[in-house]
C-alpha cells in the first residue's frame, strides 16, 4: 500500500516508525496547522447533512470543525450563525472516503470529549465499495461515547444474526465497553487482521471479534472486513434512541489530537 504523506509524514518516517514491531506507519495527521485552519484537504472531506441520527445536524460550517492549539476541534453549537438553515443545531465531522482507505492493520487516535446529555461522538470506519444497495460491507467503530456516560463503545457491525448483542433489521453489532472518564485524554485503538479486530484503550486490550471457522455463518455475513475501509471522525447529537435527544442551547465539543495508521 502506498504511503500517506499527512501532516508533514515522509515516506523514510513512515518506513522507520512503528506502534509495534512488524509495523509500519502508513497514514497520520497530526493537526498541527494554523489555528482557525481546515485540515489537509488531500485527506479529508467535510461531512453533509444526511437522514440518520448521526449525520442530521451536518454543516459546511467551518467553526464546527477546525484546527486549534494542534488539535482537530469537532463541534455542535446552536445555530447562530446560518439565517437560511432552520435547523437548531448544527454539528461538523470528517472523512477520508476517496481519500484514504485501508485493509487490515493498526489504527489509533488520541481524543477526549465533553461530556453532557445528548453528547455522541465517534472515530469509525466504513467500507471504500461500489455503491450497491445489496451488498453490506460491514462498520467498524473504533470509538464512541454517548451523554455523561464514562463508557467507551468498541463495536463492529455485521449482517450475521448468530453472533450478536442486539439485533435490528439492518444489521448486527458485537459491542465492547471500557469504563473510563471520556472527557479526558486517551488513545483508542483497533488492530484488525484477516482473522480478527481487536480493540485497545490506552493500549490495553477491551475486547476481539473473531472470524468465524463456520462456513454457513461466513455465508450469512459474519466477517465483511476482507475490503478496503476510510475513516469517520465526527461530532454528533442523540435524539433520544440512544443518546438522549441534544440540548440546543448548549455547545458539544470534541478534540482530536492525533489519527495515526500502521499496517504490516
Amino acid at each position: 500500500m502506498s504511503v500517506v504523506l499527512a501532516g508533514g509524514l515522509t515516506e523514510a518516517v513512515a518506513q522507520q516508525t512503528g506502534a509495534r514491531p512488524g509495523y509500519q506507519m502508513v497514514f497520520r495527521d497530526e493537526f498541527t496547522g494554523k489555528n482557525g485552519s481546515q485540515p489537509d484537504t488531500a485527506i479529508w472531506t467535510r461531512l453533509r447533512k444526511g437522514p440518520s441520527t448521526w449525520d442530521r445536524h451536518f454543516s459546511p460550517l467551518s467553526r464546527l470543525g477546525e484546527l486549534r492549539g494542534g488539535k482537530l476541534v469537532l463541534r455542535g453549537l446552536p445555530n447562530r450563525y446560518v439565517a437560511d438553515d432552520k435547523r437548531e443545531l448544527l454539528t461538523g465531522g470528517f472523512k477520508t472516503q476517496g481519500k484514504f482507505a485501508f485493509q487490515y492493520g493498526l489504527l489509533e487516535v488520541r481524543l477526549k470529549t465533553r461530556n453532557r446529555d445528548g453528547n455522541f461522538p465517534a472515530v469509525w470506519l466504513l467500507p471504500q465499495l461500489p455503491n450497491d444497495d445489496k451488498l453490506y460491507g460491514g462498520e467498524i467503530d473504533v470509538f464512541e461515547t454517548v451523554d455523561r456516560r464514562s463508557l467507551s463503545y468498541h463495536t463492529v457491525h455485521t449482517a450475521n444474526y448468530a453472533d450478536t448483542d442486539a439485533t435490528d433489521k439492518k444489521h448486527i453489532q458485537k459491542v465492547f465497553t471500557k469504563e473510563l472518564k471520556t472527557d479526558r485524554w486517551h488513545v483508542y485503538g483497533m488492530e484488525w487482521t484477516p482473522t480478527d479486530i481487536t480493540f485497545y484503550v490506552d493500549g490495553d486490550p477491551v475486547g476481539t471479534y473473531r472470524k468465524s471457522a463456520d462456513s454457513g455463518e461466513l455465508a450469512k455475513g459474519q466477517w465483511p472486513f476482507d475490503h478496503p475501509f476510510y475513516i469517520i471522525v465526527n461530532q454528533a447529537v442523540g435524539d433520544g434512541s440512544w443518546a438522549k435527544s441534544a440540548d440546543v442551547t448548549q455547545k458539544y465539543e470534541t478534540q482530536i489530537d492525533w489519527i495515526r495508521v500502521y499496517q504490516k
